[in-house]
C-alpha cells in the first residue's frame, strides 16, 4: 500500500493549491519492548478502531534477524488483512525477505537509491532528516517516498539526539509534494499544531500501545484531534 498522495493531488500540491494534500494519518510504531503475541492482539485492535491508520513500522534495533523476521511473519499479514503499509524500520534486505511494503532508513541505513534498487519502483522508502532542510532535500531528490522530521516532543521511545519544530513542516509542504512524517513524543494533547502546520502523517508510539484505555481507544482520540485541528 502506498503512502503517498495521488499524483493529480501532488501536482496541485506542488503548485501550492489550497486542500490539495490529503487529510493528515497515523504512522503506526511498535513499542520499544515488544512481546509479539500481546503486541499483534494490540496491533489487530487499533487497526479496528476505524481511525485513518496509513502505515505501521516494525522497528526492532538490537535484535537478531531471525527475531524481526519472526516478528514480520507474524504482523504483516494483520497490517495487510486492515490495507495498511508494512514498514520495517533500517534493513532494507529485510524488509526484502519478509516481503514488507518498503523500509524507513536512518541517516546511517544505507542510500536511499541503493534500497529502491533492492526493494523495487513501489516500494515506500522513508529516510529520518532530523530539523534539517538540507537533508530532506537530498533525500527527495534521491528519491524518498517521503521524509520524516522530528523530535518535536520529548520522547522515552528512543534517545533524542536532534529536535525540530513545526515550521519545518510548512516549509517542506510548500515546496514539495512528497510526503511529511513528524516523528518524536507525539500524543493526542500537542499534535494539533503539526497538523496544522502541514504533517502529512503523524508517527506515534507508546501514545498508543501504553493508552490506559487501550490501542483501540488511543488511535480513535488521536484522529478526533486530527479532524478538528486540521486547517
Amino acid at each position: 500500500m502506498a503512502i503517498e498522495p495521488a499524483s493529480a493531488e501532488d501536482f496541485a500540491a506542488f503548485l501550492g493549491i489550497e486542500d490539495a494534500r490529503p487529510a493528515c494519518q497515523i504512522y503506526l510504531i511498535s513499542p520499544p519492548e515488544l512481546d509479539l503475541g500481546a503486541h499483534a492482539v494490540a496491533l489487530q485492535a487499533a487497526l479496528a478502531a476505524g481511525a485513518p491508520v496509513a502505515a505501521y513500522q516494525l522497528r526492532m534495533k538490537d535484535h537478531a534477524d531471525a527475531a524481526i523476521l519472526k516478528a514480520a511473519e507474524r504482523l504483516l499479514p494483520i497490517c495487510q488483512a486492515a490495507d495498511v503499509a508494512f514498514i520495517l524500520n533500517d534493513r532494507a534486505d529485510l524488509a526484502k525477505a519478509c516481503g514488507a511494503d518498503g523500509v524507513h532508513l536512518g541517516q546511517k541505513d544505507g542510500a536511499v537509491e541503493a534500497a529502491r534498487a533492492l526493494l523495487g519502483h513501489d516500494a515506500q522508502i522513508g529516510v529520518t532528516c532530523h530539523g534539517s532542510r538540507h537533508l530532506a532535500m537530498e533525500a527527495g531528490e534521491a528519491g524518498a517516498s517521503y521524509v520524516a522530521f522530528g523530535a518535536f516532543f520529548p520522547t522515552h521511545t528512543k534517545l533524542v539526539e536532534h529536535h525540530a519544530t513545526p515550521d519545518i513542516l510548512s516549509w517542506w509542504t510548500a515546496i514539495s509534494p512528497i510526503p511529511c512524517v513528524a516523528i518524536g513524543g507525539i500524543t493526542a494533547d500537542n499534535c494539533g499544531p503539526l497538523v496544522r502546520a502541514g504533517a502529512d502523517f503523524l508517527a506515534v508510539s507508546s501514545a498508543v500501545w501504553a493508552f490506559p484505555d487501550g490501542p483501540a481507544a488511543a488511535v480513535s482520540r488521536l484522529a478526533d484531534e486530527i479532524h478538528s485541528s486540521k486547517p
